[in-house]
């Protein structure tokens, strides 16, 4: 039998599964890395994201190639004609490829017609498996992320003193939720120039014949598994300490705050789970670093970053088209381009995603999401444009944390309520309003806050779906302070919205 190894482009570890399975025959294991265009097709990507995962294969090539792997990499349209003229030419007769952990990816592997057999080693790019996943959700009546998370402190013995949490308390966010403060200056991010790979990689994609998103220049993030090693070093080092209080808080001009950045790195394989974690915990203990700061990192990666991987394989695959609320409006353009919006907190994040491909989870969650959410926009709609602005994403990502957590589609089989709010989040944890041309205190005439007015009109409209949710009464007890006359003005101003947007996305 002559093995040899198909490498996805979010599996570029040397501990990846498929890579490991041969055990000390590399030198004999042929591999195989191809850069599709076929595959972008799917949706307008941002270009830096294209740039980020070609360039990264073609550097984990090359370091395959000079660890004594036969690789081959291949700039194609398709996989199957690459994968056949391989396969013979290696005269292989199996297949490995670790598990996608994408679903998407998976069909499109089952559909392949190849000359040998296909084997699929399960992924390992998770602390869970998929399996140990299921077995833990089967004995609950709501999979809550806390319970998950808890779960996973106890079960890999992070943070804790025997059976308990560090300090008695498992979870920290009431001291991560501060609002910024004036002149609050984060330290700069730890960017890198392109070198000659990730050149060739952008003039590729500037010359691409396909609809594409974003600025693809300056490409700053980092290409190869040292780049992400240096941008977790540097995380731990300068911004660790000081990373839990303003984490939620959101700065004109201040596109990374004390974020890690390292998202993209662990999503494409670069960075394992258990290191990071690990490296975190190490620089806790060794200088008695502030524990919400480090809880509250730990919590994204042992917590979120795994719940939502684990929610993606445990639902239905029609999880995706989900539609709770019954939301149908069209994705507004400015989405695509932000300068077709006069909403300062919109544009602000929506251009610097343009730039960068990147806005901090409270941006996605608080602003992006929610705006999309309380206007009535298709959960589809806004969960397509998530997957192809964003420099992390991938199916398991925005399924989850838009369908799911951001829209609120599934009806509450991931979070215990919908994330709508209005203007006053938005200026509590921002200085976005401060120089907006809409009142963030008004809800009932035309300078009103648009946040407002979807707000209000969000509750109103859904409040028998939104009553059956425990955690909404009394929110939803606020709507007895309206007036008739005050509803009936905001229901108003909310349908002179919606005609607004659907002109603007036409």
């Amino acid at each position: 039998m002559t093995i040899g190894i198909w490498i996805l482009g979010d599996q570029l570890s040397k501990n990846q599964a498929a890579l490991i399975s041969c055990g000390d025959n590399y030198q004999q294991t042929p591999v195989i890395l191809i850069e599709s265009s076929n595959y972008v097709e799917q949706r307008p990507y941002h270009q830096q994201k294209l740039v980020l995962v070609w360039s990264a294969m073609r550097h984990f090539a090359e370091e395959l190639q000079q660890e004594g792997w036969p690789v081959n990499y291949q700039i194609t349209d398709d996989f199957a004609t690459p994968l056949n003229h391989w396969i013979k030419q290696e005269k292989i007769t199996q297949l490995r490829v670790m598990t996608p952990s994408d679903r998407s990816f998976l069909k499109i592997i089952d559909r392949l017609d190849l000359n040998c057999e296909i084997k699929l080693i399960p992924n390992n790019h998770f602390l869970w498996s998929t399996e140990e996943f299921n077995t833990w959700a089967k004995s609950r009546k709501r999979l809550l992320m806390e319970d998950f998370y808890r779960e996973g402190r106890k079960r890999f013995n992070i943070l804790m003193e025997g059976n308990q949490p560090v300090s008695g308390q498992w979870n920290l966010d009431k001291q991560n939720r501060k609002p910024p403060k004036t002149n609050l200056k984060p330290p700069e991010p730890l960017w890198f120039e392109p070198d000659e790979i990730t050149q060739d990689v952008i003039n590729k994609v500037k010359n691409l014949q396909l609809p594409t998103y974003g600025k693809i220049e300056p490409f700053l993030w980092g290409v190869t598994r040292q780049d992400a090693l240096k941008v977790l070093d540097y995380f731990i080092t300068t911004r660790l300490a000081t990373f839990g209080p303003f984490q939620d808080a959101m700065v004109t001009g201040e596109e990374t705050m004390w974020h890690s950045l390292i998202s993209p790195y662990l999503n494409l394989g670069l960075l394992e789970p258990k290191e990071v974690i690990e490296a975190v915990e190490k620089r806790y203990n060794e200088e008695d670093l502030p524990l919400n700061s480090i809880e509250g990192f730990i919590r994204q990666v042992l917590g979120w970053r795994e719940y939502m991987q684990g929610i993606y394989h445990h639902v239905d695959e029609n999880y995706p088209q989900n539609n709770w609320f019954n939301h149908n409006e069209p994705l507004p353009k400015f989405y695509w381009d932000s300068s077709q919006t006069d909403m300062n907190c919109l544009q602000q994040i929506l251009q610097q995603v343009e730039q960068t491909g990147y806005a901090h989870h409270i941006q996605r969650l608080m602003v992006l999401n929610n705006f999309a959410l309380i206007a009535g926009i298709s959960p589809q709609e806004i969960e397509d444009w998530f997957h192809a602005a964003f420099i992390d994403a991938h199916d398991w990502v925005m399924q989850t944390n838009v369908i799911g957590m951001g829209q609120f589609a599934d009806g509450g089989i991931l979070a215990s309520k919908p994330y709508a709010a209005s203007a006053n989040y938005i200026d509590k944890m921002s200085d976005y309003c401060g120089k907006c041309k809409y009142n963030q205190r008004d809800r009932f005439s035309e300078q009103a806050c648009p946040f407002n007015v979807f707000y209000w009109d969000f509750l109103a409209r859904h409040y028998d779906q939104l009553k059956t949710q425990g955690r909404m009464n009394l929110i939803l007890a606020n709507l007895k302070r309206l007036s008739q006359s005050q509803l009936n003005t905001i229901r108003s101003l909310a349908q002179h919205w919606r005609e607004k947007l659907k002109e603007n996305s036409q």
